[in-house]
């Protein structure tokens, strides 16, 4: 696979796993809109964007063909570790932008270069350290 598919395929993932999030937030917040509905609806769209991205990562960017529970396990802990690295990235660049300029568009322009720093650097995470045994078809 190209370097170019490769990244779009990322990519799209990306804006997939989003969705799912999303939409099952909004799923939840059906139930109400106290703080503990949120709390819910932040997590279980969290749980669900995690497991779509993995899934189409493991099949779909590292071509890894590992099964079975110890497996898959292992590699979802790390994966979802490795999640939350950068996802410290995405959250402090935007909440930077937000204290510097004090702007939703700056605010949002921070959270679009974090969210794009930390998939570059989730990528190259995931595969020196969960996907190791994985066949790459291309190294961005």
């Amino acid at each position: 696979m190209s370097r170019q598919a490769l990244i779009l395929r990322y990519a799209g993932f990306a804006v997939l796993a989003t969705l799912a999030n999303l939409g099952v937030q909004r799923l939840v917040l059906l139930g109400g809109d106290s703080g503990i509905v949120f709390a819910l609806a932040v997590g279980t769209g969290t749980l669900a964007g995690l497991v779509v991205k993995y899934v189409l990562d493991k099949r779909w960017i590292f071509f890894d063909d590992a099964t079975g529970l110890r497996a898959h396990g292992r590699k979802f802990t790390l994966y979802t570790v490795m999640g939350i690295v950068t996802t410290a990235i995405f959250w402090g660049t935007e909440t930077a932008f937000w204290l510097i300029w004090h702007t939703d568009a700056m605010r949002e322009t921070g959270a679009v270069i974090g969210l794009m720093v930390g998939y570059v650097i989730k990528y190259n995470l995931d595969r020196r350290f969960v996907f190791t045994n994985a066949r790459l078809g291309a190294t961005p």
